[in-house]
Parts: structure tokens; C-alpha cells; sequence
């Protein structure tokens, strides 16, 4: 685009690399000292800057503030202009069907269709769809199932915008495709057929026919447009690992190249900061504006630099280093700025490290968790998808804009905002138990602490045994065998993937933990339950690859979980001579499991000391057979030659784990990936889908029609249009949420919506919700201030009604805008403070703007939800500081006319006149001529179809 013209204010910034064909801009030709103090996140916003400045969307103003970051931050407004945009499934489809109509519109004034696409390059993740919960259709119902199983990396799946409904998504990778090519379902380590109830198949099938509209409508899209890369569902790939699979890392378009940066409206996606991409979630209409060529716009934030020293304790896993820099980071109040790492403990992290602690920055309300590109980052894209050519360019162009980290090399460490140093060293292995999972105990003093829960008196830890009996050791026979329990002897041992996601590779290190004790002749006691339940795909696929279930079976460690019957045999509960000699020595018998949080239902009854604790210290309790145990001083276990072996004799190290995730893992789960891609899934393969340039709308849909942005648009742009004579719709008080103007969830029987889709013969079951029907303007207008909790001072009670102010009558909002526009009547709202705050909805400003809404005066806006207004045509317009409707004595009901001058100004004083002869002033909040142009034009969408004509 821009960067060919020969106009560019930067051109003498432009350098090539050693092969000469590939230009970049280089921010080093400044000849600034201070890019190179700036960290490595605003080095790649600065760089963004340069490349798009045109003097419209960018100015040069903007990169002077950004290099003068130090002085800048908190202050300067700047403008973002994102590499890519990732859309996941529910999100994309208004973006992508706003695009189908302007393709429309612009066919009408004779222009090619063709020429519309997003400006920006945009991945379409189709997913949440296709997802079924493997744990609610399987096996005997007797035992709690594990924690529900979650796709790598991430947190919950989904987050509010457009999440599945279902519990753990992606789970075995089998489990989709299968189904619908109607094949038996296999247990993914015995192979043997599932026992599946037929509710899941119906289940799926239902999934299927209800999504296919929609599945059809993104296949047009990946078909028609230019610069949109759609993701199929495939049921066996994770989310997270989409994510990864889509990373540019270093981008490449028009013979320059350029970090990858993205913006998605997924809530993992600050997940690939971990790999030195910046990016972050954003709403719905925020990414469809960037996919039409606006930037983000964003305060220049405050960076906080997180120092990390010291080295890894070794009984530390993965999960207790998360877990602790997200303790820490949590402590030290760091919402709104970004995190940038630094240090020489950084490159003790792995890249699946990084981008758990990046994936989990909502915990710690940081926009991102940056960590630039090292050498243990290029190790790790080896791995995946990444040619030998591409990797060079991308050490190459890193190196020379110095975006890549030497961590050791502290001369190279920019100045922060402020620093917070962590020390690797303090983390410590901790369990949880043995009654509330708050309650945490250091692995080191764990013998200490399970006597003194032995003393004191019942109570959150206490179990008050007599001095006495502590003593006491109970014989009991198994398989014909004598064996002794007492007090903290461990009869349960769970292996159970839990929800964290570097969880994969704590898994592994249970895995290589057992094969170093079963080579060192240890053994796990018969009578000890244990057992493996792997949960995600995920984790199945790091077991098998990395050679180490044998190991884990020979220690006992069987794999349940997944329903079929060897699984199901696997689950069998305490032998009878057990729990007949705990209750005879009255014994504080323990149970030992990783994974979920919470207590699932104590194990069973007679076990009264539960610890929560790693997979690899599962394993290691198992085979020591108590919790009274001090690791360090007491040998784990004796071999049959009578030979001590400690803990730390076997405890695989971080760098075997590391390497084996690498070399073995990770790439054969990318090759994998990469074969599936390629061969796509037959669902989608055979999914038909139009051939045509524009999209030949249904109009029996209820899912997907054409919506209204573009009527009567016309190629010249009006002069502003004063607005006469308007009602006020609404009359609302502070703080109206997004959710108030237009709610997410399902469809109120009662509803405009909901007699709009009977109108169309549906049953209420098959209403679905709001968000499922987002591609439908006509379900979601209907929806618009239908939310039972909005308070409107004409009724005087929270509900979805209004005043039709000529009539006097009571009404839906929807049925009063209806008499309203047959009319001809301009509908402004009223509101209080803080209109619009909440999360970013995509219908809260599309929904008034179709109702007709010309404008909204409040005492103080959002300023997000201010900037949606904007881009949808609609006035923001603030009453002055002191003034409000109560102050003006304004009862709502008076006639308003604003009067637009032609040159309308950012920032500009308008008159409002009302019907009972009052005048006020109110401010436009356009923030500049970008703004101004929006709403000239009526909106974004409007503004860019115009541009095409």
C-alpha cells in the first residue's frame, strides 16, 4: 500500500537486507539514541508507525510520540496498525457479513465487487462449532469425572466474546471427524470403541445442520475474498495451537518485511506475546475496523519491566513458575500496562512456559506479557513450522532493527516504566491439602506440617489423633501378601491432567520421573489405587510421542478416562483390606492428585487427607508410599538389592524435559498438524458452498442476512445533516453497560426477537441466543435495549420498555422505533455518566444506528464505546462539565434540535434546542479529522465502501 508510494515521510528509512530484495524500514536510520532505550514493544508499535504513516490514519506527529516514549507514556493517544486480525468463529461473522454487503453496495454504483476485501490480512478460526464434551458421554457414572480437560495454553475456553457453550473444548482428537464419517469412536491409548451414548452423535449431527449455514457462508469467504485465511474446524487440532500454527513472527507483503503483530477477538490471543509477537484481544467492531484499514488507537502505555534472576529450583515444575510469576505479577497492580520480560532467567523458560504466562495475563489485568525473541525462541520454531530460509530471514531482520534479545547481555536492557524483579529461586514445589486447596505446604517441610495436623485439633488442617495412637501400624494382607498402612501412608495416587496449560509438559516430566525409577529397580506398593487420566488430546499426544506410558503403566499408572472398557476396568475402587485397616487403626490415610483445584468429591469416605500436588510428585509419593516423608534426608525407596535411591537421583532436570518437549513433542505434533491442514476434514471438504463474487443472500435465513449500512448510499458525501425536531427514545442514568444496550444471551420468549424468529416458524428451543444470531441485523435491532435490566426513567422499572412520546403509550423499544421511523421522526438518547462501559460488544453501536439513533447526550461516555459511535455515524455528544438533564430540568419528553454547522470540527460547540423554548450547549467528542470524517460519511463501513467508489 502505502510503503510503494513515492510520497512516503519515510523513505529514507527504507534499508535492505544482505540479499537486497527484501526492504524494510529501519527506526535505527533515525539516528535517535532513544530507540534504543525503548523496549522491544514499543519498538515494534514505533515500527508499525513508520510503515503505515500517511498523514490520515498515521501522521508523523504519531511516531515523534512514540519515540518519545519516556516522556510520552500515559499521555499520547496513538494509533496502532496491526500486522493481522484474528476472527474466531462467532466474532467473524458480522465483520464478514458487512463485507458481503458492502460487496453489494458497491456492485450497484457499477464498481467491481472484487475490489473488496479487508485491507488487513485476516485469519478466520472456525471452532467452537464443532466441539463436544468427551466427559459427559462417558463412562460409569460412579466415578467423578477428572477435571474438565482444556486445550494447551489457555485458561477456560472461549472467555465471554463468542465462547462455546460447551464445557472443555477440543478434547480427543479423534472424536468430531470420526462421528460424522459415522465410525465406531477409539480410546486414544487401548483403541478400543468408546461407549458412546447416542444423545453425543445426535448431539453432533444437531451441531452440524444448525451450523451449516454458517460453515457455508465462511467457505464462500475463504473462497471469495482476497487476504482472508479461513482455519476449517478440525476437531483434533487445540485452540492454542491454531494460534501458533498462524504465527508469522516476521511478516512479508509488497517486497517488505515487518514484525507480526495481531489483533483477535479471541480471548487466548495474547497468548503469542509468548513468542514475541505483540498482539492483544480486542471487540468485535474494533477488529472489523482494523480488517478495513483503521488502527487500534491506544494511550501509549506504561511498560513494566519483569527482571528474572536466579536459577529454577529443581523439584520446581513448569506449573510452580506460572503459577508464581502470576502470583507475583498479580501483587504488583499492573492493570492497563504492558509487561515486557527481562533478565538473564529468562531463557530458563520454555517457549510452551512463555506463552502460558502471556496466555494468562487477564489474571493479572496486563494488556500484554511481552517476551522478545531468543535464541531459545528460534530452537523452539525449528520445531514447528518454520523453513530453515525463513528462520534466517527472520534472525536477520530481528538482529538488524534489534528486536531480538541477548537476556544475558544486560547492556542491551531497555529502560521501563519501573521494574519488578523476580527471583526463579524462590519458587518453591508446594502441595495443597490435606483438607481445603488453599491451605499450601512447601514439599521440604512436609513431613513437619503432617504431624502437626496430627496434633492439632479437628479442624481446616487438624485431625486431633491422641499421641498413642500415632504410632500405630495396621497389617493387612493383599493378593495373599503383608503389607503395613499408618498414619499419612498414601492409598490414592491420581495422575489427572489438570486445566493449566503448560500442564503437557509437567505430564512429561511425571513420564520421564517413572522411567528413571522404574530403571533404578523402584516400585509403586500393589495395593496403592493409582491411576492416569490425560484429559486433553494434547497431553495424549506428549505420552505417546515421548515413549514414556510403558514406564508410567509399570509404576501402575494406568490411563482412565476415556470410557472404553479397559479404561472403565482401570477405575476400580480401594481394595477391601484397605479400607477395612484404616478403619481399624482409626488412620489418617492419604490421597495424592494432581490436577483439578478442587476437591472433586473426596476420593471416598475412608480417606481422610487429600493433597493436591504435581503429576511428577504424585509419582514420587507413590513410590515412597506416605506423605511423612522429608525428600531430601529420607531415601525414596529400596531397590530389591537393598540399594537407597533418593529423589534427586531420579527427578528428571528442566533441560531433559525441555529437550525432549522439543525435539520429540513438538515437532511431530506440528508435522501432524501440518498433514491435517492439508488434507483438510471431509465434513468441510464436502460442504458446498456459492461460486459467485458476491453472496447470494438467503432470505428464508434467520442466521445470515444482508443488513442495512449501506442503503441509499450515495457517492458523493452529504453536508452534515442538523438533526430537527428529534424524541428522545430512551431517558436513561449512569453507567448503561454494553450489556444493557445489547444483551449476549439467550432470546426472551417475550421478546421483538422472539416474535420476529416465531414469525419465521421457529420454535422457541430453536431460538439459540443473541450471540449466535449476530449475523442476523434483523434479530439483533430487535435486540438492542432488550435487556431486562435497563432502567429507563420514562417507565420508572428496569425492563426492555419505552414511551412513545407522541402517543403516550407504553411499548418495546422496538415497537416504539417502529412508530418512530414511520413517522419520520430523529431519535436521540439521554443518559448520565459513564454510557457504554462494560466489554465491547459489536451490536451496541450497530444496533442503535439501525434503530435510527442520531445521536446520544450524556454527561460522560466510555471511551471505547465513544469511538464505536463514531464509527457507526452516530453523535457522541457530551453535556458541558457541572450540566446533566436534572440540572437542565429536562423531563425528556420536549421535541430536541441540534444544529450542524458544515464544517464541523473536532472537539466543537453545538446548541440544542428543545421544544419547551430551552437552549444547552453540548461538546462533540471527535477526537480529531479521522473522526470527523466518520461521521460525515455516516460511519466507517460507509467511509470505506465510498473510497471504493
Amino acid at each position: 500500500g502505502a510503503a510503494g508510494s513515492l510520497e512516503h515521510p519515510f523513505n529514507h528509512l527504507i534499508d535492505t537486507l544482505k540479499d537486497g530484495d527484501r526492504k524494510y524500514f529501519n527506526p535505527q536510520k533515525l539516528n535517535d539514541a532513544r530507540y534504543n532505550k525503548l523496549p522491544l514493544s514499543i519498538r515494534v508499535l514505533l515500527e508499525a508507525a513508520i510503515r503505515k504513516c500517511d498523514g490520515f490514519y498515521v501522521k508523523e506527529e504519531d511516531v515523534h510520540n512514540i519515540l518519545d516514549w519516556s516522556e510520552q507514556q500515559n499521555v499520547a493517544e496513538v494509533p496502532f496498525p496491526p500486522a493481522r486480525v484474528l476472527l474466531q468463529d462467532f466474532t467473524g461473522i458480522p465483520a464478514m457479513v458487512d463485507l458481503a454487503a458492502m460487496r453489494d453496495a458497491v456492485t450497484k454504483h457499477g464498481v467491481d465487487p472484487g475490489l473488496v476485501n479487508p485491507v488487513c490480512p485476516t485469519d478466520l478460526i472456525v471452532d467452537h462449532s464443532l466441539q463436544i464434551d468427551l466427559n459427559k458421554c462417558q463412562g460409569p457414572p460412579s466415578r467423578p469425572s477428572p477435571a474438565r480437560p482444556t486445550p494447551r495454553r489457555g485458561s477456560q475456553c472461549g472467555g465471554e466474546r463468542g465462547s462455546c457453550s460447551k464445557g472443555g473444548c477440543s478434547d480427543s482428537p479423534a472424536i468430531a471427524v470420526q462421528q460424522i464419517e459415522n465410525t465406531p469412536l477409539l480410546c486414544p491409548f487401548h483403541l478400543q470403541p468408546v461407549s458412546e451414548p447416542e444423545t453425543a452423535l445426535k448431539n453432533q449431527e444437531l451441531e452440524l445442520i444448525r451450523n451449516k449455514e454458517r460453515l457455508q457462508f465462511f467457505k464462500w469467504c475463504s473462497k471469495a475474498f482476497k487476504n482472508v485465511n479461513v482455519v476449517p474446524p478440525d476437531v483434533g487440532a487445540v485452540h492454542q495451537l491454531n494460534l501458533e500454527y498462524l504465527s508469522r513472527v516476521v511478516q512479508e507483503s509488497q517486497g517488505f518485511i515487518y514484525p507480526d503483530s495481531v489483533v483477535g477477538t479471541d480471548s487466548h490471543t495474547t497468548m503469542i506475546n509468548g513468542l514475541g509477537i505483540l498482539g492483544w484481544g480486542v471487540g468485535g467492531i474494533e477488529s472489523e475496523a482494523v480488517m478495513l484499514g483503521q488502527p487500534i488507537s491506544l494511550t501509549l502505555p506504561q511498560v513494566v519491566g519483569c527482571r528474572l534472576v536466579g536459577s529454577v529450583n529443581i523439584l520446581a515444575t513448569s506449573i510452580d513458575i506460572v503459577l508464581g510469576i502470576t502470583k507475583h505479577l498479580r501483587q504488583a497492580g499492573i492493570a492497563g500496562k504492558f509487561v515486557e520480560f527481562f533478565g538473564p532467567g529468562v531463557s530458563q523458560l520454555s517457549v510452551p512456559d512463555r506463552t502460558t504466562i502471556a496466555n494468562m495475563c487477564p489474571e493479572y489485568n496486563a494488556i500484554v506479557s511481552f517476551f522478545p525473541v531468543d535464541h531459545v525462541t528460534l530452537q523452539h520454531f525449528k520445531q514447528t513450522n518454520f523453513t530453515e530460509e525463513k528462520l534466517e530471514l527472520l534472525e536477520a531482520y530481528l538482529k538488524a532493527v534489534k528486536l531480538f534479545r541477548n537476556y544475558e547481555d544486560s547492556s542491551e536492557d531497555p529502560q521501563y516504566s519501573e521494574v519488578i524483579e523476580i527471583n526463579l529461586s524462590s519458587m518453591v514445589p508446594h502441595v495443597s491439602g490435606p483438607k481445603r486447596p488453599q491451605d499450601r505446604v512447601a514439599v521440604s517441610s512436609m513431613k513437619e506440617d503432617f504431624q502437626s495436623c496430627l496434633n492439632e485439633k479437628v479442624g481446616f488442617k487438624g485431625f486431633h489423633i491422641s499421641k498413642e495412637k500415632q504410632e500405630s501400624l495396621v497389617p493387612f494382607l493383599h493378593d495373599g501378601q503383608e503389607y503395613e498402612l499408618a498414619h499419612g501412608s498414601v492409598v490414592i495416587a491420581a495422575v489427572i491432567s489438570c486445566t493449566n496449560n503448560c500442564n503437557p509438559s509437567v505430564m512429561l516430566t511425571a513420564g520421564l520421573l517413572a522411567k528413571k525409577a522404574v530403571e533404578a529397580g523402584l516400585i509403586v506398593k500393589p495395593y496403592i489405587r493409582t491411576s492416569l487420566a490425560p484429559g486433553s488430546g494434547m497431553v495424549t499426544h506428549y505420552l505417546n510421542t515421548s515413549g514414556v506410558l510403558p514406564y508410567l503403566s509399570q509404576l501402575g499408572f494406568e490411563v482412565i478416562g476415556y470410557g472404553c472398557a479397559t479404561c472403565v476396568g482401570n477405575t476400580a475402587p480401594l481394595p477391601e483390606t484397605v479400607s477395612e485397616a484404616i478403619k481399624e487403626g482409626d488412620l489418617v490415610a492419604c490421597g495424592v492428585l494432581s490436577g483439578n483445584r478442587h476437591f472433586e468429591g473426596r476420593l471416598c469416605d475412608c480417606v481422610r487427607a487429600n493433597y493436591l500436588a504435581s503429576p511428577p510428585l504424585v509419582v514420587a509419593y507413590a513410590i515412597a508410599g506416605t506423605v511423612s516423608i522429608n525428600f531430601e534426608k529420607e531415601p525414596l525407596g529400596v531397590t530389591s538389592e537393598g540399594k537407597e535411591v533418593y529423589l534427586r537421583d531420579v527427578w528428571p532436570t528442566r533441560e531433559e524435559v525441555q529437550q525432549i518437549e522439543q525435539d520429540k513433542v513438538i515437532s511431530s505434533i506440528f508435522t501432524e498438524l501440518r498433514a491435517r491442514r492439508e488434507k483438510g476434514n471431509t465434513f468441510w471438504n464436502n460442504l458446498e458452498c456459492p461460486e459467485s463474487v458476491v453472496f447470494p443472500w438467503d432470505p428464508k435465513s434467520t442466521y445470515i442476512r444482508s443488513p442495512s449500512f449501506f442503503n441509499k448510499l450515495c457517492k458523493e458525501v452529504q453536508p452534515p445533516q442538523s438533526i430537527e425536531n428529534a424524541h428522545a427514545l430512551l431517558f436513561l442514568g449512569d453507567k448503561v453497560t454494553t450489556d444493557h444496550i445489547s444483551p449476549a444471551g439467550s432470546i426472551a420468549r417475550v421478546s421483538a426477537a422472539a416474535r420476529y424468529l416465531l414469525s419465521k416458524r421457529l420454535t422457541p428451543r430453536e431460538f439459540n441466543s443473541y450471540g449466535a444470531r449476530r449475523g442476523n441485523d434483523a434479530v439483533m435491532t430487535r435486540g438492542t435495549f432488550a435487556s431486562i435490566k435497563l432502567q429507563n426513567r420514562f417507565i420508572g422499572k428496569p425492563g426492555p420498555k419505552t414511551v412513545h412520546i407522541p402517543s403516550g403509550q407504553t411499548l418495546d423499544v422496538f415497537e416504539a422505533v417502529e412508530r418512530y421511523q414511520r413517522d419520520g421522526v430523529p431519535l436521540i438518547i439521554l443518559a448520565g455518566k459513564q454510557y457504554g462501559s462494560g466489554n465491547s460488544r459489536d451490536w451496541a453501536a450497530k444496533g442503535p444506528y439501525l434503530l435510527g439513533v442520531r445521536a446520544v447526550i450524556a454527561e460522560s461516555f466510555e471511551k471505547m464505546h465513544k469511538n464505536h459511535l463514531v464509527g457507526m455515524g452516530i453523535a457522541p455528544l457530551q453535556f458541558l462539565p457541572g450540566q446533566s438533564a436534572d440540572s437542565l430540568e429536562l423531563c425528556g419528553k420536549e421535541k430536541f434540535t441540534i444544529t450542524l454547522p458544515e464544517d464541523l470540527s473536532p472537539k466543537q460547540m453545538l446548541t440544542v434546542k428543545t421544544s419547551s423554548g430551552k437552549t444547552f450547549s453540548v461538546t462533540t467528542l471527535f477526537d480529531n479529522e479521522m473522526d470527523v470524517a466518520f461521521y460525515r460519511h455516516g460511519g466507517l463501513l460507509r467511509y470505506v465502501a465510498r473510497t471504493m467508489l
